[in-house]
């Protein structure tokens, strides 16, 4: 019962103070699973981001429901997706009830746009945090600036280049595992060879 209580005040406060959702998130959530309740390791977590950035729906609540059913199974997931949600559900309805009448007002839109530079904020620091545990490599490197590039420059959907670099990285993978086979087998044939050779003797 105590880690469902984990989970629920770990996504709770999550869902009731992160300003901006979805990437704003991950610094938060970052310091909690590695750092606070050692849930995951830094390797994991990056995982784990990849892996419910490349599904549909929001982030946070595929972070949620993943952590969840990590840590506790169906019912982990279902208290840590409905703690998420909560805050902002219930906010969006007072939100919703009151804003308009108040949208001209010049201390709403001055806290409007200090909520959007604080969400521009977490979303550098998530990327700041997470370059170094994916940037292992030229292949990464490339790939992170393609998939830029592919988004922001030629507007390509988001769920066609994750597709696409799913694809390439498994290429990759596979490339690279012949390259070490072929080495490998090269380092033993002059051992074969010296041992045809002795025989031969």
């Amino acid at each position: 019962m105590s880690t469902l209580i984990e989970l629920f005040t770990v996504f709770f406060k999550l869902g009731a103070f992160t300003i901006g959702g979805g990437i704003a998130m991950l610094p938060l959530l970052q310091n909690s699973l590695i750092h606070e309740k050692k849930w995951f390791t830094e390797e994991e977590f990056v995982d784990a981001v990849a892996i419910c950035q490349g599904l549909p729906g929001i982030i946070a609540v595929n972070m949620a429901t993943y952590v969840g059913y990590k840590k506790k199974g169906l019912l982990g997931s279902a208290v840590s997706t409905f703690a998420v949600v909560m805050p902002s559900f219930v906010m969006i309805l007072i939100i919703a009830k009151f804003l308009t009448s108040i949208s001209d007002n010049p201390y709403v839109a001055g806290a409007m746009a200090g909520f959007r530079v604080a969400a521009l904020g977490l979303v550098v620091v998530a990327i700041i945090q997470l370059a170094p545990k994916v940037l292992k490599g030229v292949w990464t490197v490339a790939a992170a600036v393609l998939a830029f590039v592919l988004i922001a420059v030629f507007n390509i959907n988001t769920a066609y280049v994750i597709l696409l670099f799913i694809i390439l990285g498994i290429a990759v993978t596979f490339s690279g595992r012949d390259k070490v086979i072929t080495a490998a087998d090269t380092t033993h044939s002059p051992d074969t060879d010296g041992e045809k050779g002795g025989d031969e003797e």
